[in-house]
């Protein structure tokens, strides 16, 4: 077929999304009233139409300015009307053409164009660019699978290298710029670079793509085939009955997380743990230790707190209830519980409650708890010598576990307990680390909103518990850690508390543990008073509480084997009970002595009283200690003998006496250690009383320190020791004058039936101690 040459006007169609090539037939669907109106004109003249594609597809009317200037002239073979009113037509590729002018652009397009000529010089560079074109066209065919192969056969059979330019470009799924592009090129060689750089260019598009397509695909599979055996793993572990196995262990972890109280931060830090137990084999080591640290922090409180109760009344009649006296640890939980009430935010207290065994330390931290309406943990730290006790271990040991203190808050399942911590006096500390040091942090209110334990590594809130500490002495805590404790002594009790613990406490208590009831078994108070007196000599109540507990068991032998319907116990039934007493009571000593004095000691268990003897006896004038007496009495014995030498003459004691005598000085129950600053008096009013052969009042107990020149210096404990004295039956105490103070803490009973002497130097003991109250000379 020629090609046309010169200028003619036709109708022009404009294409959407479409461009015809020359040689390419193909249908269209015309449907724009434009369009329509300049196909019947094309089919009224010679069938002939120009065909230019608009720049824009969405575009419904295009303007002059929005059609390509070069399109196809093509001929209209077949022209078909649809029952939906648009036309189908069969059109074939002609030439190229350039628009020239619109003649017209109103009822449908008119144009006047010109034909282009293709041109092509170098015949060889044409052939060698086409060879390549198609080799390149092959390649793509391979890659793409978008074109069928038998495409690259008819493409082989054209012999002009335009027109297979133009077919192959119309295979190929370009942007219609790049289209326009080679319909444009009327210069072949140009024509054929051009759709050899597309050519290069979407094989290279192709090929990442691929390669994209094989690594999705490889993901894919890789995930299907994950998913494919979890799915598997499930139904076998189902089947074995092992409970949903590691997935389902993981799913409640998370569950129990989604619950859980704990801050966000501690959330984002076990959110991570679980993750990395999800990755781990469940049969490594490792696997236990973060399953165990998993469990500890969800399993600890982090913002549940149990309501305060804070009626006063009500507090104080639970604290009444459950013990008798101990007035200022329960007025002290008043106070507290009266703040609270009065401020929402207030850092709970740290007691120190320090007092003999027996006179309910513990039971007092109980029921502090129960009046308040908290939970109660109690830990004892009797003997704890590691500071991992308290702190707990770094995670990296082998059986690590969180410290004592983060494991009483995981039992007691609040933030706000009432923590006892018991027997702080009984730390010890060794090459393990300082316990007590470590419990600095945790009973200090400034720090402990931060407590941090090893074992959690993360910090812990501890402002909301009430710590409570029990110790028998304050001399083995250290001075740093006693600092932060607020001190309440409880001294021992007295007959008359025991005597009302014993009628309203002990023995009831005793009766219903031993299934006795109130009818069957009556105790008279008398016989009451002898146990206290003559069975027991405790400051606390522990032994009392023990022989109860004898008496009912007692009782209870007597009932059931149906001796008697009642018992009925009186102070001379009672030894048939519990046997002969155990403790005489009345005076110390029967009747005065000479050189035997009772003093007035301090233990960790209360008061006791402490026979002082002194012998004389022809010697070298040596001076003999024995009863396992301790460095400092020792010291106080030298003391007290050098003040005696000191002031011989004024006693008439000869000198010569001295140097021709040995002095003993012994303490009974050699068996047991003594020690301590307030025998003074004690040693020399007993050698004075052997020097001078003056004997003491048995009714005399006595405590002081003294110093060479005669003065008596104060001493600790002066209730404990007067409340021994009272129990061993003494009337009188010489104490010293600086203590004075501490006769308010004494009880009335106690005070009513002794006479206290207060005195500020020896010459005073000497008048209220010896029975005549004047000394005579030794003969």
């Amino acid at each position: 077929m020629g090609e046309h040459t010169g200028t003619r006007e036709l109708p022009l169609l404009p294409l959407r999304g479409l461009l015809v090539y020359p040689s390419m037939v193909l249908h269209l669907d015309v449907g724009r009233e434009k369009s329509v109106k300049a196909l019947e004109r094309a089919m009224v003249d010679d069938n002939y139409i120009l065909l230019s594609t608009q720049e824009e597809v969405q575009v419904e009317e295009p303007d002059v300015e929005q059609i390509y200037p070069v399109g196809t002239v093509a001929r209209v073979k077949q022209m078909l009307k649809l029952p939906n009113g648009t036309i189908r037509v069969l059109v074939e590729g002609i030439q190229r053409a350039r628009i020239e002018e619109f003649l017209q652009k109103d009822e449908y397009f008119y144009v006047s164009i010109t034909y282009l000529q293709e041109t092509s010089e170098n015949q060889n560079e044409i052939e060698a660019l086409v060879r390549t074109v198609l080799q390149h066209f092959e390649q793509y065919i391979k890659i793409s699978k978008k074109v069928s192969p038998e495409t690259l056969s008819s493409v082989s059979d054209i012999e002009e290298p335009g027109r297979m330019a133009d077919v192959i470009a119309s295979h190929l799924p370009l942007k219609m710029k790049d289209k326009q592009d080679v319909l444009e090129e009327t210069d072949i060689y140009k024509r054929l670079e051009i759709l050899l750089t597309i050519l290069n260019n979407e094989r290279e598009v192709l090929e990442l793509e691929r390669r994209i397509g094989q690594r999705v695909k490889k993901q894919m599979e890789k995930t299907q085939k994950e998913y494919y055996l979890r799915e598997q793993m499930k139904a076998i572990q189902k089947e074995l009955g092992d409970r949903e196995g590691r997935g389902g262990e993981i799913e409640e972890l998370r569950a129990q997380l989604n619950e859980s109280d704990a801050p966000e931060r501690i959330k984002t830090k076990l959110e991570k743990e679980i993750d990395r137990l999800e990755k781990m084999p469940a049969t490594s080591a490792e696997s236990s230790v973060v399953r165990t640290y998993i469990d500890t922090l969800l399993s600890l409180p982090w913002s549940v707190n149990t309501e305060d109760n804070l009626d006063i009344a009500h507090a104080e009649a639970i604290l009444d209830e459950d013990h008798y006296g101990l007035e200022k640890p329960k007025e002290r939980m008043l106070e507290y519980l009266a703040v609270k009430k009065l401020v929402s935010q207030i850092q709970g207290p740290i007691l120190c409650l320090v007092g003999p065994p027996g006179v309910g330390k513990t039971s007092l931290a109980k029921s502090i708890a129960r009046a308040m309406e908290r939970q109660f943990v109690r830990i004892s730290l009797g003997g704890v010598r590691d500071e991992a006790e308290i702190r707990g271990h770094r995670r990296t040991y082998v059986g690590a576990m969180p410290g004592r203190i983060i494991q009483g808050m995981r039992s007691a399942k609040t933030v706000n307990p009432v923590f006892l911590l018991d027997e702080i006096d009984k730390l010890a500390s060794d090459f393990r680390g300082d316990p007590a040091s470590a419990l600095l942090e945790v009973l200090d209110p400034n720090q402990n909103d931060k407590f941090s334990d090893h074992y959690v590594e993360e910090t812990y809130d501890l402002t909301n518990v009430i710590f409570i500490t029990t110790a028998n002495t304050l001399h083995t805590i250290p001075r740093p850690l006693l600092d932060r404790m607020e001190t309440i002594e409880i001294s021992g009790y007295t007959e008359v508390e025991k005597l009302k613990i014993m009628q309203g406490y002990l023995l009831p208590k005793n009766m219903e543990t031993h299934g006795i009831s109130k009818d069957k078994l009556k105790v008279s108070e008398e016989a009451m008073m002898k146990i206290v007196r003559q069975y027991t000599r405790e400051a606390g109540v522990r032994n009392l509480n023990r022989e109860a507990a004898n008496l009912c068991r007692k009782a209870a032998k007597i009932l059931v084997s149906g001796e008697k319907k009642r018992v009925v116990v009186t102070p001379k039934t009672l030894e048939n009970l519990l046997g002969k007493p155990r403790f005489r009571y009345g005076l110390a000593e029967v009747e005065d002595q000479i050189g035997s004095v009772t003093g007035l000691a301090w233990t960790q268990v209360g008061g006791d009283t402490l026979s002082v003897e002194v012998s004389v006896y022809p010697g070298k004038g040596n001076f003999t200690l024995t009863g396992q007496l301790g460095d400092v009495m020792k010291e106080s014995a030298q003391a007290a003998f050098s003040y005696i030498r000191s002031r011989a003459t004024e006693w008439k004691i000869d000198q010569e006496f001295l140097e021709k005598h040995d002095i003993h000085i012994h303490a009974p129950e050699g068996a047991i250690p003594k020690d301590g600053p307030s025998a003074g008096i004690t040693m020399a009013t007993a050698i004075l009383s052997a020097l001078t052969n003056i004997a003491v009042r048995k009714e005399v107990g006595m405590t002081g320190e003294i110093t060479l020149r005669g003065r008596v210096l104060p001493i600790g404990g002066l209730k404990e020791k007067v409340l021994s004295a009272h129990r061993a039956g003494l009337t009188t105490i010489i104490f010293p004058k600086d203590n004075e103070k501490d006769l308010e803490d004494i009880p009335d009973s106690v005070r009513d039936e002794m006479t206290f002497h207060a005195v500020e130097h020896m010459d005073e003991v000497i008048k209220y101690a010896f029975v005549t109250g004047k000394t005579e000379k030794k003969k």
